[in-house]
Order: C-alpha cells, then sequence, then structure tokens
C-alpha cells in the first residue's frame, strides 16, 4: 500500500494472511526534494500516441521485502512454496461484496469496474485480465488451476454501521454475518469469498498504521462455517499518504498531498485502493485457507504473492523506482486496461513460472 531526500518511507507490508504492514525508513540524499523519472515515447498509433512511458523515482523501500533481492531476476532468496491446501479453482470466483459505511454510487461503480475487468478479455493490453493470468498459474494438488473467472455474485451496503464506525479483525467477522443473513448470501464454500469495503469514515484496528488491508477466512463460530474474506478501507481522508501512495506523498516530504503520480481516474483514496484490493484478491484465491502458496515458514505471517512484489508496478522497478509506467495527456498514470475504457495502476504479482514479478505492461 517513495525519492532522493531525507524521507521515511512507508508500506512494508507485511502479513498475517496478506496484513499490509507499513514500515518506515531512513535515507540521505543530497538531492533534497526532488523527483526524477525516466521518459520514453510509446510507440503506437493515433490518439493512443500521447500515451508516454515514465519510470518514475520515488523514495526507495530500503527496509521492504523486495530490497533483498533482484526485482524482476532469479528467486535465489525467495522460497515460495506450496503447503497442499485448496486454492479457488472452481469457475467462477464468486465476490460477495459488503459496503459498509456511506459509499458514494461514483465510487462503488469504479471499484466494481475493476472486479469486472479480471474477466474482460475484451480490454486493450495491457489489461487487468492479463494481469489475472499470473494468478491463476496456480494450482492445488490436483493439478486445478485458480480460476480466470471471477464473478460480482452478490452485493449488500451496511450503510448504517451495524457494527460502529471502529472495527476490529474479529468485529469483521461480525460485519460478515450480519451481511451475510441480511443479504441471504448462499454458503458458497467452493468457490466463494467475501469482500469488506469500509469508507473512509470508519476506522480499522491498525488501519494507516500498521494495515490497508488484510485477508483471512471466517470462523464457524462467529459466522457459521468457513469462506475466505478480505477487507480493504478507503484511506482518502484517513492516511492516502500511506495506503493510497504514490497517489499522495507524507507532508514532511515537502509535498503534502497528492504526489507526482495522478491517479487514473481522479480518485486518490479510492484508485489506491484498487492496488490493495488487486493484491488481496491475488493471495486470496492461491492461499484462501492460509494453507496453501506462501513463502516462510510461519502460517501466521506468510510471505504470499502480492507481499513479493509490494511496490513494483513495471519493468525496471526497484532502488526507488515503481517501474516503468504509462502516462497519458492529462498527467494520469497507470499500467491497465480494464473494462469500459477504464485505467487502473495495480502492483505486479509474483509469477511462479518466471519465478519473479511479472505484470502485463512488461517490457522485457
Amino acid at each position: 500500500m517513495s525519492s532522493p531526500a531525507t524521507t521515511i518511507t512507508f508500506f512494508f507490508f507485511f502479513t498475517l494472511s496478506s496484513f499490509f504492514y507499513i514500515t518506515s525508513s531512513l535515507q540521505n540524499n543530497n538531492n533534497n526534494n526532488k523527483h526524477t523519472a525516466t521518459v520514453n515515447s510509446l510507440n503506437i498509433p493515433s490518439a493512443a500516441a500521447e500515451i508516454t512511458l515514465v519510470n518514475p523515482k520515488l523514495p526507495p523501500r530500503s527496509l521492504s521485502l523486495t530490497s533483498s533481492k533482484k526485482f524482476e531476476g532469479s528467486s535465489n532468496l525467495v522460497h515460495l512454496r506450496y503447503h497442499m491446501g485448496p486454492v479457488l479453482s472452481s469457475s467462477p470466483i464468486n465476490i460477495y461484496v459488503i459496503w459498509y459505511g456511506q459509499w458514494s454510487r461514483p465510487h462503488k461503480s469504479l471499484i466494481r469496474d475493476f472486479l469486472n475487468s479480471i474477466s474482460d478479455a475484451k480490454a486493450p493490453s495491457p489489461s487487468v485480465s492479463e494481469w489475472w493470468r499470473t494468478a491463476s498459474l496456480y494450482t492445488d494438488q490436483t493439478g486445478s488451476n485458480v480460476s480466470r473467472s471471477v464473478l460480482i455474485a452478490g452485493e449488500y451496503s451496511d450503510s448504517k454501521y451495524s457494527h460502529g464506525q471502529h472495527l476490529t479483525r474479529l468485529t469483521i467477522q461480525e460485519v460478515i454475518a450480519s451481511a451475510a443473513r441480511s443479504a441471504s448470501f448462499p454458503v458458497d464454500h467452493k468457490n466463494g469469498m467475501y469482500l469488506v469495503l469500509t469508507s473512509h469514515d470508519v476506522t480499522m484496528q491498525d488501519f494507516c498504521r500498521a494495515v490497508c488491508g488484510f485477508h483471512y477466512f471466517t470462523f464457524p463460530s462467529m459466522v457459521g462455517y468457513t469462506m475466505p474474506y478480505a477487507w480493504v478501507g478507503q484511506s482518502g481522508k484517513q492516511c492516502p499518504e500511506v495506503c493510497a501512495y504514490p497517489f499522495a506523498l507524507p507532508g514532511y516530504m515537502g509535498h503534502g498531498g497528492p504526489g507526482e503520480l495522478r491517479p487514473p481516474n481522479g480518485e486518490t483514496g479510492v484508485d489506491g485502493m484498487v492496488s490493495v484490493i488487486g493484491h488481496e484478491l491475488a493471495e486470496v484465491v492461491s492461499n484462501p485457507l492460509i494453507n496453501a502458496w506462501y513463502a516462510g515458514e510461519d502460517p501466521t505471517a506468510p510471505t504470499e504473492i502480492g507481499d513479493l512484489c509490494e511496490g513494483l508496478y513495471g519493468s525496471g522497478g526497484g532502488g526507488g523506482y515503481i517501474g516503468q509506467v504509462m502516462r497519458d495527456r492529462e498527467g494520469k498514470t497507470f499500467n491497465m486496461n480494464g473494462k469500459g475504457g477504464r485505467k487502473f495502476l495495480v502492483q505486479w504479482i509474483w509469477n511462479p513460472n518466471l519465478k519473479a514479478c511479472s505484470g502485463p505492461n512488461s517490457v522485457d
């Protein structure tokens, strides 16, 4: 959930089933408060020719997971292993969205469009559906792959904050239980998952301080059955410089607000949220019960396929660069195309075949 100068870098994603943990690192540099970027022309015809390729330099993540290995090379230091658990292989993967708090129609539409883009093969390359192909490379012990088909199977709006405006990791399960009863969601063990999205005015235990999103599974004692879920918060008014990074930078960097990168849909908080949602979804489908694909020996703190590529959005990432992404004539930054002409900036995920981070906008 980053430019030369004396900086404190947020966004170390450390997981208890993919919690986004934010750490800080300090680096001194004589080029105080300067941002640099490599810029190349994208050689494509028509109006789209006004798009350029850029690789912005942002504060380096010296304590992040990705700093200990080559960003796009060998995985000599990464031991991602399969632990014999299930993946979400049944088609389609049914997502039951729970909108908790006050959500505007445009914000809901933006997130729906991202979710619907996962299965939209009509979007031009590089696309969200091409990005999802990496997630679909993961298999279970029967050889079945994660499904390429994702469907919004149901939605429920809890606009009255039925469990208050401050939630914890346990009360999230109560939110799910209430929504499942009220919306009559089916018990979809085989290919279902819940996606809980909290609005800008809802606080969560450790949100902004240590997490931007996480995933786990429901407890039968609280929900009645076991089913994977993910939670992501809208950080637009609470901590955009942390959870909507790199669309906003911390004030002490001398920028104090929207950063060098403009969000592709003009919504700093929700555009930033989309990448966190992508991170969590990729990890839910490849490790739904925290016993399938992850690195490390501790299942209570697994390093998953999104964690391994935190902060990378394109080729040439690392050393303070997020990687080569695209910028349109309005200055909006993105790396993937989606449904209905939408554009998104979504982090890469770990490719088990390449043993490296990869995405559809790779130029290698």
